[in-house]
């Protein structure tokens, strides 16, 4: 058979997700990978170093698919920063949800800690970009506690949060992850509320829910 002569940077993505949710594990090569699926090795190298590469590409590609969504609805344009973010986690999850099975075995492969996973690497990168351009105003505020909390980077605290969030999903068994939904709307506004220096309510109904889901685990 004919090698492909012409061949996408999504058709090689695609590729590589049905090899690791049919062998689950990473093809041995790239060559015995581009043979697997009749194209020529050399097609790999045009968009990809290697299988790390790869890899990061993907969930790059999930922001990339979840903002561009959000960029074509004309409500969100309106939005402020709050709405925005919330917009992205239900619209990120949704796409995550979509490629559950290979989400989970990627994240859950390796050892190293979710903040430093090198697959989530170019992720990192998109999404700080879009916190950046959020322009999330901090108040002044006297009390100290919350001035160290918003002395943090707001980018490194929105990571955080993310990939608190990306945990609590992978580990939800709700249907339709249904409890990851509400997990979003506590989390991202209790954030807001303590940028907002309103934070009492929101920091209660957060830990109350993290508690009744810790004890229902237990």
């Amino acid at each position: 058979m004919a090698k492909k002569k012409s061949i996408s940077s999504a058709d090689i993505i695609s590729y590589y997700m049905d090899y690791v949710l049919q062998h689950n594990a990473q093809p041995t090569s790239i060559y015995n990978f581009a043979k697997a699926n009749n194209f020529e090795e050399q097609e790999f190298y045009k968009y990809f170093g290697n299988f790390n590469a790869l890899e990061q590409s993907i969930f790059k590609e999930f922001f990339d698919n979840a903002y561009n969504l959000l960029e074509k609805n004309e409500d969100f344009k309106s939005f402020d920063s709050r709405n925005k973010l919330l917009s992205f986690y239900y619209t990120f999850f949704e796409i995550l949800t979509m490629n559950r099975s290979f989400v989970v075995y990627m994240l859950k492969r390796d050892k190293d800690h979710l903040q430093k996973h090198r697959s989530l690497l170019k992720l990192k990168e998109r999404f700080s970009l879009f916190i950046k351009h959020l322009d999330i105003v901090v108040f002044e505020v006297k009390e100290e506690k919350l001035e160290k909390a918003q002395n943090m980077s707001i980018q490194q605290s929105a990571w955080l949060q993310l990939m608190i969030t990306i945990k609590f999903w992978l580990e939800d068994t709700s249907p339709s992850f249904e409890k990851t939904d509400i997990f979003i709307e506590k989390a991202v506004n209790t954030s807001f509320d303590l940028i907002d220096i309103k934070p009492l309510k929101s920091i209660i109904d957060l830990g109350k829910f993290l508690y009744k889901e810790k004890m229902h685990m237990n």
